[in-house]
């Protein structure tokens, strides 16, 4: 999938450059139409350039001179340029190509073959777009988590306090970032009751990885189920979009599946929620997944393949303590 989105990102650039360089012509046109001269320099200039070319090639063993004297011509003519342009009130850098980008000139890659940095932004803002999500990881990410919503006191008989629980997942999920191309790095799988900080800690994964230009998709269970349902029983002719969300459930980076069990669990959807995780698990392509059910409803709803492919092959992570959303209303949590 990330190979389609780079291809798309190329054809814009290709579409940069040209219109870029049509822009170019236009301005050139006006130009010699009002300065006949300067065309007549700028194709003295091109013959010339041709010209060193030959001198090199045809005398290999003395061309110094004659390329030095070429040169001189071209620095000459090159002044007369710049003195017929300032005498018309038209700035030197007029005839240039104006790139968006001038350090790859719009092709997205610098001349050492490394990608442009104009790049890099461009494949991140994609991954965006395309996560579901971007709004709401303005302001849900791991620089604007707050531990300190969590309680030190004890609760219901747990060995470590809510606060000392989250502060292991939260360096669990920021390794999980860190770590993330790692084959050996854990799928992550968040449990506990409403209110605990899963989505948040969910969004905060999210952000990380889509700085980091991987394509994460952002859905609730109940979604992902719209969109496979659009796949496989809508037949419209405008379904390209659809296929493109259906693909990417199962080709991006990092799939987040948010809130299993709303999604209203049938054997239609206990069918496709494993083909997903199990072909996921199979390309070795990341998922975090979070729910508000318990293990045992987990084993009461879904069938022993899914129950066991997730416990098998997930880092599970229990959240737990007061509900939160009556702390910190302005959390998503």
């Amino acid at each position: 999938m990330k190979k389609e989105i780079i291809n798309v990102i190329l054809k814009d650039y290709e579409k940069k450059r040209d219109k870029a360089i049509h822009e170019q012509k236009i301005k050139q046109t006006k130009i010699y139409k009002k300065i006949p001269r300067i065309k007549e320099i700028d194709d003295t200039i091109s013959r010339t350039g041709l010209l060193i070319s030959k001198t090199i090639l045809n005398n290999p063993d003395s061309y110094e001179e004659k390329v030095y004297e070429i040169k001189n011509i071209m620095e000459e003519l090159k002044k007369e340029k710049a003195i017929l342009l300032t005498e018309n009130n038209i700035p030197m850098e007029y005839l240039d190509i104006k790139y968006s980008c001038d350090k790859c000139q719009d092709t997205g890659f610098l001349k050492n073959g490394n990608k442009c940095s104009c790049f890099k932004q461009e494949l991140i803002n994609r991954a965006y777009k395309m996560s579901n999500i971007s709004r709401v990881l303005e302001r849900e990410n791991f620089k604007t988590f707050d531990i300190n919503l969590f309680s030190e006191n004890p609760f219901e008989g747990e060995d470590i306090s809510p606060r000392e629980n989250m502060l292991q997942i939260l360096s669990i999920s920021e390794e999980f970032v860190f770590q993330f191309d790692d084959k050996h790095t854990e799928n992550l799988f968040f449990y506990g009751t409403t209110g605990l900080g899963k989505t948040f800690m969910c969004n905060c994964i999210a952000k990380g990885l889509l700085d980091r230009g991987k394509i994460v998709i952002y859905q609730t269970a109940f979604k992902m189920m719209d969109i496979i349902r659009s796949h496989k029983f809508e037949n419209n002719i405008n379904s390209k979009s659809d296929d493109t969300e259906y693909n990417l459930l199962f080709d991006s980076d990092l799939l987040i599946i948010d809130d299993l069990g709303t999604e209203n669990p049938t054997s239609f959807t206990n069918s496709e929620i494993f083909n997903i995780v199990n072909s996921r698990l199979i390309d070795n392509k990341k998922t975090v997944i979070s729910t508000n059910l318990s293990p045992k409803e987990m084993a009461e709803i879904y069938t022993d393949r899914i129950f066991s492919r997730i416990f098998n092959n997930f880092r599970a992570l229990r959240f737990y303590g007061k509900d939160l959303r009556w702390e910190n209303k302005d959390m998503d949590i």
